[in-house]
């Protein structure tokens, strides 16, 4: 038993660990095309990412820690939520590493992110065509709702700030 935790953990740490280095090749990219529009990679980059490697792992360990407590919500806490909770706490405990993570841009982090949820829809397009043309319509209004919303609170931001 103990064999196969190390395994998931070792396991998960190597997706992070991946996750991390596209972060990486896609700052390095971004560095090639357009060589003024974000910062160089430093040692500060690489410390960064480091960090949101180490804050998942630790949310990881933590949301599998909590499943088997006995509470309904603690254990029914979603894993994004622990590496939160985890990342804020860290964060507001170390200074350094906000400053670490402050170095990574925050474009190369979204292009993973957004690479991983369209794999996760595409393997899903046969429950997607089973939900039929309501999907659309659905899907329409919550973008709409986003847009205006989005939209909204930027506008009383702006009205605040000058």
């Amino acid at each position: 038993m103990e064999l196969i935790i190390k395994n998931k953990y070792m396991k998960m740490s190597l997706i992070l660990l991946l996750s991390i280095m596209l972060i990486l090749f896609t700052h390095s990219m971004k560095l090639l095309f357009h060589p003024g529009s974000v910062g160089s990679i430093s040692l500060m980059t690489v410390a960064g990412l480091g960090s949101l490697w180490f804050f998942s792992l630790i949310g990881l360990f933590i949301g599998d820690l909590a499943k088997k407590l006995p509470i309904g919500f603690v254990a029914n806490f979603p894993v994004l939520g622990w590496v939160s909770i985890t990342s804020l706490t860290l964060c507001l405990l170390f200074d350094g590493f906000v400053q670490a993570i402050q170095a990574v841009d925050f474009l190369s982090i979204t292009t993973p992110i957004l690479t991983y949820a369209g794999i996760s829809v595409a393997d899903r397009l046969v429950e997607l065509r089973k939900l039929s043309w309501k999907i659309a319509i659905v899907a329409i209004f919550v973008f709409t709702g986003t847009y205006l919303a989005s939209a909204v609170l930027a506008e009383v931001g702006l009205r605040i700030a000058s």
